[in-house]
C-alpha cells in the first residue's frame, strides 16, 4: 500500500484522572509523539489519540476527600492535562475522556456484544469489604505480601518485585490502605469476561503482531501458568458506567479504559467529519493500529485487550510498542528527593525541547528503564544543541546578514558534505520508524560534527578580513546554513519548538522531509536571534526545589 494513503492510528495508555502528569507519563508520550511527527512528515496518514482515564474507586475517593464531584474533579484535571500535553508539543489530534456519550455507548455495546456470543460469566464471590469505609475493596486498595515471593507491601493484584499476578485473597496478611483495617470477605455477586477461551486466538496473534521479544516472553509465561476468567464488575459505591440490567454493578475501570481508545478517536470522527469511525475498527480494516503503553500495563493490553476486541468483532492491534520506566538520578522519583517532577514544575523553569531531546537520547525499541540524570541532561543539551547545531546557525548566518544582505548564495561550497548529509536519511528514518531514536540522534550529531568540522577548518572569520574573499566567505557560511537546515529538518520530530523558530530563522521556510535534497540557494533569511537557551544548574535546582515535599 503507498505510504501516502496508509493509514494509521496510534496511542498512549489513558493518564489517570486523579493526579498531574509527572516526568515519568512523558517518557511515553514524548516517544509516541516523536514517532507520529516523524511518520506524518513522511506522508503517512497518522492520527494521534489519547484520553483521560476517570472512573474507579481512587477517583470516586479523591472527589469526596476534595468535598467535590467526581466529575467537577475530572473536568479540572482534564483541562491540566491537555494543557501540559500540549506544552510538551505532544501533538494529538484529539484528546478526549473515558467519562464521554462515545465511551458509555461502546462500553455497553461491547459488553452485550460479548455476553450475546457467550464471553460473559456471573459467579457469586467473596471479595474483600472494609467495614469502617464501608466499600468492598479494588484490588489495588489492598496491600499485604506476595504469595510467590513474599515481599512486603504489594498491591492485590500484583507484584512489583517478582511480576506475579493473584488474587487478592491470595495475599499473605492482607490489609485496607483506606482504613489500615484487616478487611473482611464478603459474598457478592460479580461477572467475568470468559479469557481462556481465547487462548489459541491470542497465541496466534502473538506470532502475527511481531510483538517485542520481551513481550512474547512475558506472555508465554502466562500462558503457562494458565488464563483465568477476568472479573470485569464492581460493587457500588463505585465512580463509572452502571452495567446494563443489574443494579449496584459497575463496569470495572480496566474494561472501560481501553475502550477509551475508540471513544476518543469516535469524537474525533463526530469532530472531522472526514473519517470514518469503521475504516480503523472493522476486523478486515487496512489501517494499522498501535499502542504506546508502560511496561505495567502490558497484562491488559496484550491479553485482555486483544482477546475482548475478537470476541465482539472489532479489530485488534497490529502492535504494542512496550516502554520501561523512567528513574531520575538512578532511583524512582521521590517527592522526599524532589524527584518526583510534575509536567507543570519542569516548564516553569525549562524549555519542553530539552527534555524531549534527552528522552529521545536514551530511547530504544527495548523495554529497559530510562534514567534522567540530571548532570548528564544538562551536559548532552547544552553541548549537543546549543555547541553543536545552533552555533552552526548562528555563527555562519551573522556573516550571511552583515555582508551579504541576508541572501545565500546560489550554490553547495561542498556537494560532496552536503550528499553525505542527504544521504543519511535513509538511516534517520529507519532509525525513527523503528522507535531506535537513539540510535537517530547518535548520526544526527555525528553529522552536526561534520559540519562543525568544515566550519572550523574553512575559518570563515580569517577569510572575512582578508580582501576579494567575499564569494568564498558567502559560499562557506551558506554552506554553514544549508547543513543547519538539513540537521533541524531530522531534528524537527524531536524538537518540534525549536523546528518552528528555524522555520523563522530561515525566511518561513518550512523544514519539509521531502525537499531535504533541494538546499536554499539565493533564499533570503531572517537576522538571526536567540533560538536555543543553554540549560544552567540553577534551573534543574530550581525544579528539584518547587517539587519537594
Amino acid at each position: 500500500m503507498n505510504q501516502v494513503t496508509k493509514k494509521i492510528l496510534v496511542t498512549c495508555a489513558l493518564p489517570y484522572a486523579n493526579g498531574s502528569i509527572h516526568l515519568g507519563h512523558m517518557l511515553e508520550h514524548i516517544q509516541a509523539d516523536i514517532w507520529v511527527r516523524y511518520h506524518k512528515m513522511r506522508g503517512y496518514q497518522v492520527y494521534f489519540i489519547c484520553a483521560d482515564d476517570t472512573h474507579g474507586t481512587a477517583i470516586m475517593l479523591q472527589a469526596k476527600k476534595l468535598g467535590i464531584k467526581p466529575e467537577s474533579m475530572i473536568s479540572k484535571i482534564l483541562l491540566e492535562h491537555q494543557t501540559d500535553f500540549s506544552s510538551f508539543g505532544i501533538s494529538y489530534d484529539n484528546y478526549h475522556s473515558t467519562h464521554s456519550k462515545e465511551n458509555h455507548k461502546l462500553s455497553i455495546l461491547i459488553y452485550q456484544h460479548l455476553k450475546k456470543n457467550g464471553f460473559i460469566k456471573s459467579k457469586i464471590i467473596f471479595q474483600f469489604f472494609d467495614s469502617k469505609e464501608g466499600i468492598f475493596l479494588p484490588d489495588r486498595f489492598v496491600k499485604g505480601i506476595c504469595p510467590q515471593c513474599h515481599s512486603i507491601e504489594q498491591y492485590g493484584d500484583n507484584c512489583e518485585v517478582c511480576g506475579a499476578t493473584y488474587n487478592p485473597t491470595d495475599l499473605i496478611n492482607p490489609k485496607s490502605i483506606l482504613s489500615d483495617s484487616v478487611p473482611i470477605l464478603r459474598e457478592t455477586e460479580h461477572f467475568f469476561f470468559d479469557l481462556p477461551v481465547f487462548s489459541q486466538m491470542l497465541s496466534s496473534w502473538i506470532r502475527s503482531a511481531i510483538l517485542q521479544d520481551e513481550v512474547k516472553n512475558k506472555m508465554q509465561e502466562w500462558f503457562e501458568a494458565g488464563l483465568k476468567q477476568w472479573d470485569i464488575s464492581r460493587d457500588a459505591p463505585y465512580f463509572g458506567f452502571e452495567i446494563p440490567d443489574t443494579v449496584g454493578k459497575y463496569f470495572y475501570v480496566w474494561l472501560d479504559a481501553p475502550i477509551g481508545y475508540m471513544g476518543s478517536f469516535q469524537n474525533l470522527c463526530k469532530k472531522r467529519g472526514d473519517l470514518c469511525f469503521e475504516d480503523f475498527w472493522k476486523t478486515d480494516s487496512h489501517a494499522d493500529l498501535y499502542h504506546f503503553i508502560g511496561k505495567d500495563i502490558m497484562y491488559f493490553h496484550s491479553l485482555f485487550w486483544p482477546a475482548i476486541l475478537e470476541g465482539c468483532n472489532f479489530r485488534k492491534p497490529s502492535n504494542l510498542f512496550v516502554h520501561g520506566h523512567l528513574t531520575i538520578n538512578g532511583a524512582k522519583m521521590s517527592k522526599s528527593r524532589g524527584t518526583f517532577i510534575t509536567a507543570r514544575s519542569y516548564l516553569e523553569h525549562l524549555d519542553a525541547d530539552c527534555l524531549r531531546y534527552y528522552y529521545a537520547t536514551k530511547l530504544s525499541s527495548r523495554i529497559d528503564d530510562i534514567d534522567l540524570n540530571f548532570q548528564d541532561f544538562i551536559q548532552r543539551v547544552n553541548a549537543d544543541i546549543v555547541n553543536k547545531v545552533i552555533n552552526l546557525a548562528s555563527r555562519n548566518a551573522s556573516f550571511i546578514n552583515k555582508r551579504f544582505d541576508g541572501k545565500l548564495a546560489n550554490t553547495i561550497a561542498d556537494p560532496l558534505l552536503y550528499s553525505t548529509f542527504i544521504n543519511a536519511q535513509m538511516f534517520i528514518g529507519d532509525a525513527f520508524s523503528s522507535r531506535e531514536t537513539s540510535r537517530a540522534m547518535r548520526k544526527i550529531m555525528t553529522l552536526a560534527d561534520l559540519a562543525n568540522r568544515y566550519v572550523d577548518k574553512k575559518a570563515p572569520w580569517v577569510i572575512a578580513k582578508e580582501k576579494n574573499r567575499e564569494a568564498e566567505l558567502h559560499a562557506i557560511c551558506s554552506m554553514g546554513i544549508q547543513l543547519f537546515r538539513v540537521l533541524m529538518i531530522y531534528l524537527k520530530p524531536v524538537l518540534p519548538g525549536l523546528a518552528k523558530r528555524s522555520e523563522i530563522f530561515l525566511g518561513g521556510h518550512f523544514l519539509e522531509w521531502n525537499q531535504l535534497s533541494s538546499p536554499l540557494l539565493s533564499h533570503r533569511i531572517k537576522p538571526f536571534k536567540t533560538l536555543f537557551t543553554r540549560i544552567t544548574i540553577e534551573q534543574v535546582e530550581a525544579i528539584i526545589k518547587a517539587s519537594h515535599l
